[in-house]
């Protein structure tokens, strides 16, 4: 595992709000990043970020629906309404950093309020996470299907084999999966309800169409041994949106910000400072 000096736990900075419905928490000075995890998560994912991430930065890390300390509102039932909410509890301009699910929600954000958005990164996301037949570079939907099914009869156990799932073929896949672990254990489970939810726009959003009119400037992460979001599908990114940066993280699988925090943390700044210059 990359060795990096990381953020302080978050009674040293960290302050956390019910912020218009969904919780969030923000620490650091400086222009606004927002920051959206991934599926079945919480923001204590993100205490493990390098410290180098806050310098001249504020972060506010918002939970999803239905994830640690934000309620799931069974009105909230589309993509739409979960970008909505996450724009009402997040700064009134900001670059947004989603990963995975939190990745297709920002994306989500970028094309309903364009205005809010200084910038994007898409962290192991992409527009579409289905395969299709004219996008092979994704998950199989019968995946998806088994773990909709699975989260009927074992919510928990569900949630365990798609964290194992998120490291596979990581070169630091037990490190990656005892973190994803203490900080899902951090919070409150969360809601099956949302994660089902959370699973069905997984599978049926298909974001594409719209992705040639987005106006911000973004960065695509992809880990080289990713199995849910395949590296591949930068290519695929690149020719839909050729003024993104696409990067690919050697080594690591779908949490490269956990498994290879130095090379990730050193791509976003990258980013950052030339939105900032």
């Amino acid at each position: 595992m990359s060795a990096a000096p990381l953020l302080p736990p978050p009674a040293h900075g960290m302050v956390g709000e019910r912020g218009l419905n969904l919780y969030r928490e923000t620490r650091g000075q400086g222009p606004d990043l927002v920051l959206l995890h991934g599926w079945g998560m919480n923001a204590a994912v993100w205490h493990g970020l390098p410290a180098d991430l806050t310098l001249g930065h504020r972060l506010t890390a918002i939970e999803l629906p239905g994830h640690g300390g934000s309620p799931h509102d069974p009105s909230w039932q589309g993509l739409d309404d979960w970008a909505d909410v996450c724009l009402a509890a997040a700064p009134a301009r900001a670059v947004w950093l989603g990963w995975s699910l939190g990745g297709l929600v920002a994306l989500a954000a970028a094309q309903r309020a364009p205005e809010r958005l200084a910038g994007l990164v898409l962290m192991t996301a992409t527009p579409r996470f289905a395969q299709a037949d004219d996008w092979p570079a994704a998950m199989d939907p019968e995946t998806l299907a088994r773990f909709h099914e699975g989260l009927l009869a074992d919510p928990a156990g569900t949630l365990e084999r798609f964290l194992a799932l998120q490291v596979r073929g990581s070169e630091a896949a037990r490190d990656t999966l005892r973190l994803l672990k203490r900080e899902l254990a951090a919070r409150p489970a969360p809601d099956p309800v949302a994660l089902a939810l959370g699973l069905d726009l997984l599978r049926n959003s298909d974001l594409r169409p719209a992705l040639q009119a987005l106006d911000c400037p973004s960065l695509w992460l992809f880990g080289a041994r990713d199995t849910l979001v395949p590296a591949a599908v930068g290519a695929d990114i690149a020719a839909l949106l050729p003024e993104a940066r696409v990067q690919v993280i050697a080594g690591a699988a779908h949490a490269p910000f956990l498994s290879h925090p130095a090379a990730t943390t050193a791509a976003l700044l990258s980013f950052l400072w030339e939105l900032e210059t």
